[in-house]
């Protein structure tokens, strides 16, 4: 017999709910085997990859969107749709400007340098990303794709044409929002809304960098934003292993090789020390064994 949807729903969350919990309990026990095992991983993958949200940035001062103190808490969703934006862009332009200044002055934590140090140490090759706030690269990173795009440029929702973030301040010095001085048209940030298809350029290239993969990263991210949820499903289904770290759980702990439900700004930091601990004793190694 089957489920009614919502009972089998529930079924499946509360399956889930046991083993949330028993992983979460071997990772605070086993934390440091963890993150060697991590670094491990990186040092022996062909190709690494990192898939980061909104929970990288959180120690940055940002708030993620579906945490305990997450913006959705505070806001209600809809105010981050096209259509709410469409009908209502000085109502957003509200919104913005309580947000902006947090995105604007935020700075890389020890989480983003963390990543930039294992891709400029040849670990990581390429960080793919569902922020909108450009700290990958004020960090340092290099090979950084954004799949929901960026607040450094805007765009006229009727001519198209893009404005830098310079003359979006000024206008918002005077004015409800910022509009285009050619038409008049709202802008709108180059960030992907909800109701809006991310950037096909993007999510071609974070596929590609999935299908190449022998290890990813999942870093800050519930996983339950699409079409940016299936990256870490392509890489899965192209035999990559996968490592998970992530305050809360996600439905998507089951497929991983390692689940650390731990602040990534802890974690990361750590994994790079052990692979650097680990290449300096392999190198002693094969030094000793060499005059040995």
């Amino acid at each position: 017999m089957e489920l009614p949807p919502l009972l089998h729903e529930w079924f499946q969350w509360e399956l889930l709910r046991d083993n949330w919990c028993t992983r979460l309990h071997q990772n605070r026990d086993d934390l440091e085997d963890a993150i060697q095992k991590v670094a491990r991983m990186l040092i022996e993958s062909r190709y690494a990859v990192a898939f980061t949200g909104a929970g990288m940035s959180v120690e940055s001062g940002i708030p993620d969107f579906r945490g305990p103190q997450g913006l959705w808490k505070t806001y209600n969703p809809e105010v981050a749709t096209l259509s709410f934006f469409s009908k209502n862009p000085e109502q957003f332009w509200k919104f913005a400007r309580e947000i902006g200044d947090k995105l604007l002055k935020a700075k890389p934590n020890p989480a983003h340098k963390a990543l930039a140090k294992l891709e400029k140490m040849g670990y990581i090759k390429a960080v793919i990303t569902q922020n909108i706030d450009g700290l990958h690269q004020k960090a340092g990173s290099v090979n950084v794709i954004e799949i929901h795009g960026n607040i450094e440029k805007f765009i006229c929702m009727f001519c198209k044409v893009v404005y830098d973030i310079e003359y979006v301040r000024k206008k918002l010095k005077n004015d409800a929002f910022p509009y285009c001085e050619l038409c008049g048209g709202p802008l709108k940030p180059m960030a992907t809304f909800f109701e809006e298809k991310p950037p096909e350029d993007a999510i071609e290239r974070a596929a590609e960098e999935a299908k190449k993969c022998d290890l990813m990263l999942i870093l800050g991210s519930s996983l339950v934003v699409e079409p940016a949820a299936q990256i870490p499903r392509i890489a899965k289904r192209n035999g990559a292993k996968l490592v998970i770290i992530n305050m809360e759980p996600t439905w998507f702990d089951n497929a991983c090789d390692i689940v650390i439900h731990e602040r990534v700004g802890l974690v990361l930091p750590k994994v790079v020390k052990y692979v650097i601990r680990m290449t300096k004793k392999s190198r002693l190694s094969k030094l000793l064994d060499f005059f040995s």
